[in-house]
């Protein structure tokens, strides 16, 4: 029951965290991330993995080990705590299924917190592309032309 509970805490991170991140650094996400991260909350509270999968769909390099590290230190705190889930879905709308549920939910909210702190550092430090001078050779500047 355990393992369970690690697996179906962890599950629940991914999505947490990048919604958690949304909020934190919303100018690191597009418009169409940040009005996503208001959803993946419920999506993350109900074991629902896949709440994470826009992110991860748009940034992997960077969303990807942040929900890895997140997952980790949830996996290992719930181990820690002896949390135990007798039912393998529901997230948190299981809580009746669930052994030291308060326990869980730290380990749930830490593994969020992980997981929001690596992904705002992650995209903080992208590479962006430089921008292009105004006067670079090869651009082509073009006069706007009156129509009519």
């Amino acid at each position: 029951m355990t393992m369970m509970a690690a697996v179906v805490a962890a599950g629940m991170v991914p999505a947490l965290g990048m919604s958690l991140a949304t909020v934190v650094r919303g100018r690191l996400f597009t418009p169409a991330e940040r009005s996503y991260g208001k959803v993946a909350w419920l999506f993350g509270a109900a074991f629902i993995p896949e709440g994470a999968v826009p992110f991860a769909l748009a940034d992997p390099l960077r969303v990807i080990p942040a929900g890895i590290a997140g997952g980790a230190v949830t996996c290992a705190l719930t181990m820690a705590f002896g949390a135990t889930v007798t039912v393998p879905y529901g997230g948190l709308l299981a809580v009746g299924d669930m052994g030291r549920p308060l326990l869980l939910v730290l380990a749930v909210a830490l593994g969020a917190l992980v997981t929001a702190a690596t992904a705002v550092v992650l995209k903080s430090y992208a590479r962006k592309p430089a921008p292009v001078p105004v006067n670079a050779p090869g651009k082509v500047r073009r006069k706007a032309a009156a129509v009519g």
